[in-house]
């Protein structure tokens, strides 16, 4: 038995993505080549700012398509929730369970497809960790007619936007293959998040209760909580604001690299900053709805709240004072002292720590 059919997935976020936009043959190929070449710079760039450097390259950059990105990120996910769907499904038994786990999971693929689909109409790329058609091994996303789309968008000096993208991109790279522990300790809070989950048919019918209200209320401009406050018990929500807090470090150091690379490199820096944060606020109607009932209004939050946790720690203490955050899970910041650096800085030992990984 399965819970979400990937097939239906697949075949509804293919249909249902935005059409990339219009470029001819020559720019789609000059925007490939210039993405992968501003990939392989970014870096040194991130490697001279942070002191961290990853020891091995890992797999080449992959510039994908809207499709492509699906494609990448349904396999990826469909193998990081799979734990969660064995138990679901074998709590699902007893006469005619076949036949509802086959109609329920063609519900569920199309409502992840759609999902999806909104999704990757946007993201302008990834650090995926977790690929299994790349052998486990993480890989960085450029999803080319996003980062176009954008830059059009914004009206955006293109190869500066293009830059600005992979010098983010590229620190979440570092931050996870710079940091020996990183991605066995993401994995673990994911699965354990997943692992909390109660299958029981009540629970799960109570939450489907709750999205569906949910919903409704954000339609109605009554605000509310995300799809994940929705359907996640005390030991999840636990769980979830540790991820929450690892996440907006994450997200904030990206950020801050950034900024700190930028005026160097970039040479419109400010002006890509003040148009993107403009462009995550202004999202009208729909794109708002969806936004907030997913939560990614929570993760815009997240890119302000960690750029300001690094940029005070970093004043108070240094590059390498900040840098001990990556010596052990120890070091990193609970959710109380993302919002209270100063709280993070009494309690980490102020020797600095040696940066993981080896420079070349």
């Amino acid at each position: 038995m399965t819970v979400i059919d990937w097939g239906v997935a697949r075949a509804t976020a293919t249909r249902l993505v935005a059409p990339s936009p219009s470029v001819s043959a020559v720019e789609a190929m000059q925007v490939v080549d210039q993405l992968r070449r501003f990939a392989g710079e970014a870096v040194e760039h991130v490697a001279t700012f942070t002191g961290l450097r990853a020891p091995d390259p890992g797999p080449p950059t992959l510039v994908v398509d809207r499709t492509g990105w699906l494609d990448l990120n349904i396999d990826s996910f469909a193998a990081q929730v799979q734990p969660l769907l064995d138990k679901i499904a074998a709590a699902r038994t007893g006469p005619g369970s076949g036949l509802i786990t086959e109609v329920g999971s063609r519900v569920t693929g199309v409502e992840f497809g759609g999902l999806l689909a909104f999704v990757g109409s946007r993201v302008l790329g990834q650090y995926e960790p977790f690929l299994p058609s790349r052998g486990g091994h993480g890989t960085l996303l450029l999803v080319a007619p996003n980062i176009v789309s954008a830059e059009r968008e914004m009206r955006l000096e293109a190869t500066d936007f293009r830059r600005w993208v992979c010098l983010h991109e590229e620190t979440h790279r570092v931050q996870f293959n710079g940091v020996p522990w990183m991605r066995e300790h993401v994995a673990g809070l994911i699965r354990d998040f997943l692992l909390a989950t109660d299958v029981d048919p009540r629970v799960l019918a109570r939450w489907a209760g709750n999205v569906a209200r949910g919903a409704a209320d954000l339609a109605r401009g009554r605000g509310g909580p995300s799809i994940l406050d929705l359907v996640t018990n005390p030991e999840q929500r636990r769980l979830l604001d540790s991820l929450t807090a690892l996440m907006s470090l994450l997200e904030g150091h990206a950020e801050f690299v950034m900024d700190g690379v930028g005026p160097a490199v970039v040479p419109s820096v400010a002006t890509i900053r003040a148009a993107f944060q403009a462009r995550r606020a202004g999202r009208p109607g729909l794109d708002s709805l969806l936004r907030k009932l997913l939560g990614l209004e929570a993760k815009m939050r997240q890119y302000r709240d960690g750029e300001r946790f690094v940029s005070a720690v970093v004043a108070a203490t240094g590059m390498a004072g900040f840098n001990q955050v990556w010596a052990t899970p120890d070091n990193l910041p609970t959710p109380a002292e993302i919002h209270d650096p100063h709280a993070w800085v009494a309690r980490v030992p102020a020797a600095p720590a040696p940066v993981p990984g080896p420079r070349a």
